[in-house]
This record gives C-alpha cells, structure tokens and sequence, in this order.
C-alpha cells in the first residue's frame, strides 16, 4: 500500500481535477458531490462520466515542473457546467511520486498525460482482481458438552491443536488421516471456527549473505563504491563501464544487496525479456531466491501480484522490461539500467520515451541512486561523465584472468567466398579448427530470414511490400515473404508478379536462414543452434537454448542480435561476424557509434574462460574507423573521435533533437501538411529546423510520411518551442503529427 504520508487530503470543495486514460492535454474538472466532500485525495482511483459512458480516473492535482517543461493552463470551465464524480473506487491510490513521474515523462515527451497514466492504470486496475480468498479452520476453544469424540474426530483436533496456524478442510483431512465430512462435521458442531488464511508472500525475501561473491582489486573498489551510493539514500547517477567479461552483473548486485538489507526495492532494467533467462539464474546463485519479474509476456497473474507486491513493498527486487518503470514502489532505492546504450530501451510506438532517461527522472523523484551498466557506453552517457554530472566506475579486465579475444578484419576483396556463398575461406577454416578441437564457435548476422531481397531475373522487379516502403524478406522455412515494419505475410509466387515470368524469382544476398544452410554445408557434422527472434520466442525457450549451450550439446551457434548481449558461454572461443559492415550505410546519425557497440558486444562473447578467443569480422571496408577501433579495442578513442565529429553541428549530445513525423493515408495530405508545417516553423539563434523531406521509410503501414527535424543548442529545450510550433497548425483528421524528443531512429 501507499504510504499514508504521501496522501494530500482535499478539503472540501466543489471541484477536483481527474486524469482519464486518454489522449485529452489536460485532466478534467468534475464536481464533488456532498456525499464525497472532504473524503477524495490525491491519487484516488474515481468513476466519473464522460459522455454517455463511465470512465475511471485519478484525482490529480498540479505537478510542479521546470518551466520549459509546464504544460499549459487549460482556462477553467463553469461550476454550473460541471458533471460529478460517479463514486470513489475501493482500490489504493496512486502515490505522490507516481504521478509526478506521469507528468513528468508527458511534458517532456510532449504525450498527452493520459496516454502516460493508461501505462499505470491499466495494470493498477487489474492488480485487484483476484481469486476468493482462502478460508481455513482453527479451534474453537472447549468442546461443547455431549460431544461424542470418535478416533477420527480426536485425530482431527490432534491435528488442530490450540494456537496452531489454520488449516484448509483439505490440509487438516490430509493431517489427520480422515476424511473431509468429519471436518466439517466438527465444524457443523461449534468446535472448529473459519477463518481466512492470508496468502503467502508472492516473492521470497532475497538474502543479502547467501552467496557473497569473491571480489578483488578494481572489482571490489567499485562494489565498494556503488554501496555507498546506496547507504547515501540520495540521487546520483554513476556509469559502470567495464570490458565484456569483467563482472558488471556480480559487482552492480552487491549494490542490490545494500538496497535490500536496507529494507528498500531495487528496480533492474534489461533491454530484451530474453537476457532475463540467465541473469536470473545469476541472481538466483547470489541471493538464493528469484525476484520479482515484469515484462510483456508474464501473465495477468504474475501481473497482479507483482503490481501488488510492489506496491505494498514485499517485492524487493524487480527486473523487467521498460514498462516496469511504472510500478508503484512505495520505497525505491535504487535503479539499475543493464546495457544502458542500448537502442531498444526507446519505445517508439505509443508515448514515445527513453526508458534510460526516464529511469534516471524516476531515480531523482525517489531520491535513490542510479548505476547505468556497459561495455560499450552511448555518447550522452560519456559527454555526462565527462561534465560531471555522473560518476564513472571503470574495469579494464576481465574476470578470473581471461584474457580480451584477438580481432581480425578479413578483407572480403581479397579472400572472398566462391561464387553464391557468403563465408569466407578463412572464417570456414577458423570454425572447423575450433570444432575438431571440441570448442564453440558463433556467426552471427543481424538479419533475419533466409534473404533481405527476393527480385525477378527477367525484368528486374523487387518484391516490395503493399504497406511500406521495404523489401519483402524471404523466410524459406515457411515459404512466405514477409515485411518486418508492418508484419505483412505473403506466399512466395511461383510467378513474377510484373513479367508473369514462371521460376525467375531469385533470392539476392544473406539472412541467417541463408547462412545456415550454408553452414549445414560446410560443417555437415556440426550440431548447430538458430537463436533468433523467429526460432526462439520468449525467456522460457532462451532459457532452454542457454542450457544446452552451457552443457556442450551445441557446436555452432548462428543469430541475429538476440545472441549479442549479456551471455556468458565459456566454451565459445570464435565469434565470427559475417557481414561487419551492415550498419554502417546511411543517413543515421548514430550509424557508426551503434555498429561500434554492436559488434563490440558479439566480439565479448568469445574467450570468456580460460581458452583464448578470437574474432573474424568480414568486411569489404577493413580501413573503416568502426573495423579499425574493433581491431584495436580501443573504443575511447573512437568514441572521442565521434564526438568530435559531433560538436561543430552541434549533433547530440551536444545539441538537442526533435523529429516530427506528418503522416496520412493520402500522399497529399501529408506533402501539404508537411509544407504548412515548414513554412510556420521556428527560427532564432541556436535553432534549426531541417526539412520537410519524405521519412527513409516514406510509406509505413500504409501511411505516407514526411519527417522535420528540429535542432537547437544544448542550452536551448526543445519542448516550448514544439508547443508553439504545433500550437499554429491545425491538423484535419487525416493526418497526424508524431513527435519524437531525442530520437535514437531515423526511419
């Protein structure tokens, strides 16, 4: 439950603002009616009106913000106006924090609030609807007079003796060796009473001392460290920046353990549900329970217990998805973001929102610290730690003395595969060294499907889907062609659909369904696993792939991204990156530095043991920056070197970005609204606004789609000038704005 200091009686009045879960600027007013007067607060979960239907809602009240954040004043409606609330709904209130958090993440977002609050509430109201609560049986007291014991019913009170916990009908039968009706004959009679028996804690207490870690030299300076930030019990925010390898995971637990032998909550973020399989296991050998999980995939009732536990502070340690950034917490004291550079913590449907950057405002609101983990750190993260707003924690090695994996680029132009393959001759004759000595070896490709592009030989036609401006990827397992934007599914014709010419159809270039047959090919008595999003759904089926991987039933592992991150295989010795130079084309601001980190992370999972690693990158650009930083290992200086390409344009991390996608059903409309929107947009010193042009993917499930981007100096927030900027162009109902603060893509 909430803490009852964060509750704000109202006093009576005929007003009160409440927020409903959708996409209006601002709450609404309602009247109070007498029966409510002097009994809503803050954060009470309301019925009121709308229209001819009822809505739930939240009392709101004003949060303060930054003034470059505030929204605006809405002007306020007649009392006479003014519906009433239906009724306050018997459920717990949002906390202060909570809800300041809401509004917080809307007006920098520019989301209407509502949008923010259906993220919580949504959860919050199936969090109370659960199962009939348990009834049990304890002892009355003396047996009523006349009461004939038989052996059953004696072995049923031996069962139940005084002061004893209670006991279901089925527990108490089983006890004493009787069946059921002599219970409730016993019952029937006076002598046992019922009773509910109150559930079971949903989450284990994690055990600070269970299993302490051994940790030397830089290892435990930083454990050392990041305990101290928690006992501080205020906010900071400290990078821990280490090599693939040296611990990240052990070293932020110790800070977990602090936060929990303190009585606080912990909050983990993970960029992907599938990185869960094996931390929990780590997290369950450190503390010797499991924590309390939340993502997309758990059911409705893992949901509603873990949103309760949290909630009345019995779930201590939580990791999750982006989402779990909206439970309710009633003592936060500490956050951890794992992999914080990664692009996927953004969410770009709905309330767009960095989970990164939101967690350190959920952070700052609870006066808790926060640790942001990585390898391989984005550039705002670094630029903060260079201008000392955060700390910054370094491990340069390696656990237990494993050495860095050796990385060599192979210059495709020079040893190319044979004609209709993808693997070079010298990543073949790595893998089979590596397998004939009883090791692992990995390719990895981050595309999905057996080829990215299907065309005709005849005419030259490209299967290109109906709803977005993308090639159709082959996925020959199941014989269809599919768009990973919009999700569309085809069958792969026999004929090509612009000539009519019959088996002229050919795939053009590699996905890994490709580069799987080909490994088939070459490695005929290898055992190989598929990790990919396509052959392995959700943490139980990773969880699985995992194990088999750890017990030396897998040879060759072949992925897509999903392998990149976070895995600990120690008998994988050679990692060997197929096509190292997909990435880096384009017009994407963050091209070169995300390639960078990608790569970089598939290359950490080599030689994580005692044997050595190595890293083949396959690549027809080998002078590249990105391929020569991954031979050196020397991500700093390539990271100082994209800054400094950086800073004259003021580009991010030292300028500020909004993108504003006009999008329509009707390619008119959206060149017309995108024209009126250029011609009115803002100008001033330390302000640019480039564009309009047509978005990379011009066409997105079946909305054509035109992209302005505003740019302004460090010193200068983008959110009033948005406001204004929006506030003079009325839109028709066919076409839509979305605004994107600090966009990480560019499609």
């Amino acid at each position: 439950m909430v803490q009852s200091s964060l509750l704000e009686p109202i006093a009576p009045r005929k007003r009160v603002s409440v927020l409903l879960p959708l996409p209006f600027p601002a709450p609404l007013d309602y009247a109070v009616p007498e029966v409510l007067a002097g009994h809503l607060s803050p954060g009470d979960v309301v019925a009121v009106p709308l229209g001819g239907r009822r809505e739930t809602g939240v009392v709101w009240e004003p949060t303060p913000l930054p003034a470059d954040l505030a929204f605006p004043v809405a002007p306020e409606v007649a009392a006479s106006r003014l519906r009433p609330i239906r009724e306050r709904l018997d459920l717990p209130p949002l906390s202060r924090e909570l809800r300041r958090f809401i509004d917080w993440v809307a007006a920098y977002t520019l989301a209407p609030p509502g949008m923010v609050l259906a993220m919580c509430l949504r959860s919050h109201l199936r969090s109370i609807q659960g199962s009939a609560p348990t009834a049990g049986w304890v002892r009355q007291g003396d047996l009523p007079a006349g009461l004939r014991l038989t052996p059953a019913r004696k072995a049923v009170l031996e069962a139940l003796s005084t002061g004893a916990e209670p006991l279901t009908t089925t527990e108490l039968a089983e006890k004493a060796n009787v069946g059921a009706s002599v219970v409730r004959g016993l019952a029937d009679a006076g002598v046992l009473r019922s009773v509910v028996i109150p559930p079971p804690p949903p989450f284990a207490l994690p055990d600070p001392l269970h299993r302490l870690p051994v940790l030397e030299g830089a290892q435990a300076i930083a454990a050392s460290e990041l305990r101290g930030r928690v006992q501080e019990r205020a906010f900071s925010v400290t990078l821990l920046e280490g090599v693939t390898g040296s611990g990240k995971t052990e070293i932020y637990l110790e800070a977990v353990a602090e936060c929990v032998q303190m009585g606080r909550q912990a909050l983990v973020l993970l960029p992907e549900i599938s990185l869960s399989a094996q931390w929990m296991d780590r997290f369950t050998r450190r503390f010797g329970v499991r924590p309390a999980v939340w993502h997309s995939e758990i059911g409705q009732k893992a949901r509603r217990l873990t949103w309760a536990a949290c909630e009345d502070g019995t779930a201590k340690v939580v990791v999750g998805a982006r989402s779990a950034l909206f439970l309710p917490f009633s003592d936060l004291g500490l956050v951890i973001v794992d992999e914080e550079h990664e692009g996927t913590f953004k969410q770009e449907d709905g309330v767009t929102y960095n989970a990164r950057d939101m967690a350190i405002v959920r952070a700052r609101l609870a006066g808790s610290p926060v640790i942001l983990a990585s390898a391989t750190p984005s550039l705002e993260t670094l630029n903060n730690v260079e201008t000392g707003r955060y700390r910054h924690l370094v491990l340069a090695a390696r656990h237990g003395g494993a050495s860095m994996p050796d990385t060599r680029v192979i210059d495709m132009r020079e040893t190319p595969p044979p004609r209709g393959l993808f693997l070079s001759p010298v990543l073949v004759d790595g893998i089979k060294a590596r397998l004939e000595r009883g090791e692992q070896a990995m390719l990895f490709l981050n595309r999905r499907g057996y080829a990215p592009l299907t065309l005709c030989r005849t005419c030259g036609h490209r299967m290109e889907c109906p709803h977005c401006t993308s090639w159709l990827v082959e996925h020959r397992r199941k014989h269809v062609l599919a768009c990973h934007y919009c999700e569309h599914v085809e069958p792969v014709p026999q004929a090509c659909p612009s000539c009519g010419e019959t088996d002229s159809l050919t795939a053009i270039g590699p996905g890994i369904e490709r580069i799987t047959e080909e490994a088939r090919s070459e490695f005929p008595n290898a055992r190989i696993l598929v990790m990919a999003s396509d052959t392995i759904s959700g943490p139980s089926a990773t969880a699985e792939a995992v194990e088999k991987i750890s017990r030396r039933e897998v040879d060759l592992i072949i992925g897509t991204q999903i392998v990149a991150k976070g895995w600990h295989f120690p008998h994988l010795t050679l990692v060997g990156v197929v096509d190292a130079d997909l990435g880096l084309g384009g017009a994407d601001l963050r091209a070169g530095e995300r390639t960078m980190q990608l790569l970089h992370q598939v290359a950490g999972r080599a030689g994580r043991a005692e044997a050595p690693g190595e890293v083949l990158l396959q690549s027809f650009s080998p002078l590249h920056p990105v391929m020569q930083a991954l031979v050196s290992g020397d991500f700093a200086a390539f990271m100082t070197e994209e800054a400094e390409q950086r800073r004259p344009g003021f580009w991010p991390p030292f300028g500020r970005l909004a993108a504003l996608i006009v999008s329509s059903e009707h390619a008119d409309a959206a060149d017309r609204a995108a024209r009126d929107l250029g011609a009115a947009a803002p100008h001033g010193e330390g302000v640019e606004v480039l564009g309009p042009v047509p978005a990379p993917l011009a066409v997105l499930r079946g909305r054509h789609r035109r992209r302005l981007l505003l740019r302004t100096h460090r010193n200068i927030a983008v959110q009033p000038i948005l406001r204004r900027w929006l506030a003079q162009m009325p839109l028709t109902s066919s076409v839509r704005v979305d605004v994107d603060v600090d966009p990480v893509s560019f499609m």
